[in-house]
C-alpha cells in the first residue's frame, strides 16, 4: 500500500497516547516481550512506541516516578486478547502483575495488571 493511500490523522481523533515509567528500558522489554511492540529512542528518557497490529495506535513512554493507576482515576486503557489465559500468562511471565484477577461482565471478561513499572493496563476477551 503507498502512502498515498494511507488516511492522515483526523480532526478529533486520538493520534497519540503518553505514559510515564520510571525505567523505559524496562517497559520496552515487558510490551516488546508481551505485544510485540517496536520502539524508537530518542535519548534515555523517552521512547516511542508502535503497535504493530493496527497503523492507528503510537505513543511513548517518559521517564517519570508517577505511574498509571485506574484507582487514582487515570485513564485505563484495554487491550483485546483471543486468548485471555495466554495472555496472562506472558504478562506474568514478562515481569507484570495481575491487579485485578479474571471476572466476567456483559460481552466477555477481562484482567487489570500493571507492568514492571507500575502502570495500570486491561486485557479483555469475548471468547
Amino acid at each position: 500500500m503507498s502512502s498515498e493511500t494511507l488516511p492522515g490523522p483526523r480532526h478529533g481523533s486520538i493520534n497519540y497516547l503518553e505514559f510515564p515509567s520510571r525505567d523505559p528500558a524496562l517497559t520496552k522489554a515487558f510490551f516488546g516481550q508481551v505485544f510485540g511492540w517496536t520502539f524508537v529512542d530518542y535519548g534515555p528518557d523517552y521512547c516511542a512506541f508502535k503497535e504493530p497490529h493496527t497503523s492507528s495506535v503510537e505513543g511513548g513512554f517518559y521517564r517519570a516516578d508517577a505511574s498509571s493507576d485506574a484507582d487514582a482515576g487515570a485513564v485505563l486503557i484495554v487491550f483485546y486478547s483471543q486468548d485471555l489465559a495466554a495472555t496472562q500468562q506472558a504478562v506474568e511471565q514478562a515481569g507484570g502483575t495481575v491487579s485485578r484477577a479474571v471476572f466476567e461482565f456483559p460481552g466477555g471478561r477481562r484482567f487489570h495488571f500493571k507492568e514492571p513499572c507500575g502502570n495500570e493496563f486491561a486485557v479483555w476477551s469475548d471468547q
